[in-house]
Formats: C-alpha cells, structure tokens, sequence
C-alpha cells in the first residue's frame, strides 16, 4: 500500500549511509508518516493506536516489575507488597500495570466491536481480522497467568478453576492439567510456569501485532464507507492522523490516569489482597472483568442437576464441563471465521439497515453476558445466562448468513466524499 512513496531524503551523509544499508527508516517513514490512509476514517479508528501504546507500556512496566517479584509461593505475595511499599514509585508501576490490563482489553474491545460494525474482517481483509483475533487469544492467556502472579486467594482459586478445565477434554485432558501444574496441584511450579508465560508472551504478541500491522497496509485501512478507495480519497498518515491520535490519547490517558490515580483497586477483587490459601475456598470466584462474558458462556453450560434450555445437550452424551469448556473456545472461533459467516457483500453497517440494529443487540447481548458472569450462578442467573449464550451463538451461526442473503442493503455512495458533501452531481452504486 505503501510502495508508491517516494524514500525520503536525508540531509545528513551518515543516515544516507545507514539507510543504504539498513533501510529501517526509509521503512518507517513510508509506513507510518507518509502511508496513505483513507481521509473520512474517524475517531474509532484511534483505538488500533492506543492499542499499540497499551502494549509498549504493558512491557516495560512488566519488565521493571519482573526486577522486584520473587516467583515462588513462599515470597510471591510478600514481594507484591514489597514493590508496593519499598521500591521506589513501585505503586505506581504496579498500578499503572494491573489497571493498563483492564485498558488494554477495554481498547481491543472497541477495536474489534468498530471492525464488527464497519465490516472490517471482509475481504480482501480477512487475514488481518483473523490474526487480530490471535492477538486477542494471546492477550487473554497473558492477563490469566499474570492475575495468578499476585499469589492471593483469587489467583490461586481462579488458577485452579480455569487449568481444571482442560480436563474435560477427552483423552488428552488429565495430561494437560498435570503439564500446567507442573504436578497434582496448583502449587510453585505452576506459578514458575505462568510467571516465565506471562514474561515472554507480551513479546510473541509484539511479534503477531507486527504481521497485523504488515496486513493492514497490504491493502490499507478499511473506513467508515466501506468502499474501495480511489488516490484522491487518500491523505498521508502524518500530520492529520498523528495528531488525531494524539488527541485521542490525551483524552485516553485522562481516563487512564483517573484509575491509577484515585480508583487503583475498583477493577480489582478484594479477595486478592488475602494471601493464598488452599484450604479455604472464596464464597464466590470470578475472573477479571475483560474475562466475565466468556466466564458466562462456560458457567451457563449447567444442565446436569437443573432443568435449563440447554438441557438437550446432555442426551447426546456431551457433560456440563465440555460443552462450556467447547462453548467458551467456540466463541471466539466465531470471531475467527466471521469473515466467511457473514454473507452480505455491503462492509459497512452505515448501508445495511437490519444489520445495524443486529449488531446493536449483540452489543447488548455482550453487556448482559458480562454482568452474568460476575453473579452467583443461581436458578434465574443461569437461565439469562443461557439465553444470553444462545443468542450470541445465534448471531454468527444463523443470523450473519441468512441476514446477508435476505437484507437489501441500502445504495453505496460513489466515493468517500459523498456522505459529507451530498449527491450533487455524484451517481450513486447499487449495492450488489
């Protein structure tokens, strides 16, 4: 996308002699200063940024962090309090850190939600869209090790609830656990395991979001349209989108600041400031907040002892455990294969009138599996639970496809520009 740019030229003879040789910043320049971009996109596009700055602070307060903590079980909790109360703006690491988590996942969130509503993962886009969701896996398997880290009553019984459930998995399951244990119990290897995990995966997810960043300019961004782009609808990168960026992150940090700052425990659970013990179970173990709707979907698979709507299931043989463990996977293999699910030829929700208010359901329906998550699964819960499960399976396997075949989206604009000036003098496209 980026190969119509002319190098730039340096004055200086030692980075023309560099360059030469090494063009890592004629590279640079043409793929995030002078990288043409679409010039409607708007501010939910700064989210594939903020994305980005989240993941370089995450390391380097990971990396300062991993200077202080003892992983073993015997000093693991104490060194939390010692970073906290003796290195030096240690608190502040540590809570710029655990909040940047919950920023984190709050940023990829809105990320994936824009791409969803402007029909990001279309083609020619479909491997940028699915290497974003292993960025996500990535994500997710980081945030869980390091929740363990801590050495609390929730990281402990929360380390023992999520590895119990590969178990579940036929044949291969017992071996699984027994390899992530490090034994026949939650215990010092494990923390060992995860704590060398949950140091080296940022790095991994580095790597992935650089082939992420490689196929988004392959054929450049999507925008809020959804049309092919023409030369004329193309602005640089810089100035207009680093600063719109730049904005952006003012407003972001603000709000990021306010948790550090005056809220640093509210997205946390209180049970992780009680050393861990494994005689005394919490009344009620809940994962961290970003985790709560796919925690919903594996705890709504309840059907053994109570009558429920997915009750059917245990006719064919299939046990609570392994359909919410298969639940819980195949919930993200739905945002994996979205881009061939969803039939429609028209990208953008702005053209597709009943998509738009399918879409604004599954928001909803998100919403509502996240609050079931973090309640006590009683009969009433469940049930919400399980519907609430249904319908989003419902919305990628049956609804996507048919929606695609059976909505008349409405007619395309001609160009990018279209919306903003009106059809004076502009033809419209059908849509196909």
């Amino acid at each position: 996308m980026a190969a119509d740019v002319p190098n730039p030229v340096f004055k200086s003879g030692v980075l023309r002699w560099i360059d030469d040789r090494l063009p890592l910043i004629s590279w640079s320049y043409k793929e995030f200063v002078a990288y043409p971009a679409p010039k409607n996109l708007n501010y939910f596009w700064n989210f594939g940024s903020l994305a980005g700055i989240m993941l370089a602070l995450q390391i380097v307060t990971g990396i300062v962090l991993a200077m202080h903590y003892t992983p073993h079980v015997l000093h693991a909790f104490d060194s939390v309090e010692h970073i906290m109360r003796d290195v030096n703006y240690g608190w502040l690491l540590r809570y710029a850190h655990a909040n940047g988590a919950s920023m984190f996942f709050i940023v990829v969130y809105i990320h994936i939600f824009r791409g969803l509503y402007y029909g990001s993962y279309k083609a020619p886009r479909e491997l940028l869209w699915m290497l974003g969701v292993i960025i996500l896996l990535l994500m997710m398997a980081t945030a869980f090790m390091g929740y363990v880290l801590p050495w609390g009553q929730m990281s402990f019984w929360g380390a023992t609830v999520i590895t119990n459930l590969f178990s579940a998995i036929p044949f291969v399951g017992d071996p699984i656990v027994t390899w992530l244990w490090g034994g026949f119990s939650v215990d010092n290897p494990t923390l060992n395991r995860f704590f060398s995990l949950h140091y080296l995966l940022p790095f991994v997810i580095f790597a992935v979001v650089f082939l992420h960043i490689l196929a988004l300019h392959q054929f450049g961004s999507n925008n809020p349209v959804g049309i092919d782009l023409t030369k004329k609808d193309k602005i640089p990168f810089h100035p207009y989108y680093t600063v719109k960026d730049l904005f952006g992150l003012t407003i972001f940090l603000i709000f990021f600041s306010f948790f550090i700052f005056f809220a640093p425990n509210y997205l946390g659970h209180p049970d992780n400031y009680i050393p861990a013990n494994p005689l005394s179970t919490p009344a009620h173990i809940v994962p961290e907040w970003y985790f709560l709707p796919f925690y919903a979907i594996l705890r709504s698979m309840i059907y053994e002892q109570l009558f429920t709507p997915l009750s059917f299931l245990a006719w064919f043989g299939i046990s609570a455990k392994l359909a919410g463990v298969l639940a819980m996977f195949g919930s993200i293999a739905c945002l994996l294969v979205v881009s061939w699910l969803d039939t429609s030829k028209v990208r953008s929700a702005t053209f597709r009138p009943i998509y738009k208010w399918v879409f604004w359901l599954l928001v909803i329906d998100c919403i509502v599996l996240t609050w079931v998550g973090g309640q006590v699964p009683t009969r009433g819960v469940v049930w919400i639970g399980q519907f609430a499960t249904l319908y989003y399976f419902l919305h990628f396997l049956v609804i996507l496809p048919l929606l695609g075949k059976l909505e008349r989206p409405l007619p395309l604009p001609a160009s990018i520009d279209e919306p903003v000036l009106g059809r004076r003098g502009v033809a419209a496209q059908p849509a196909e």
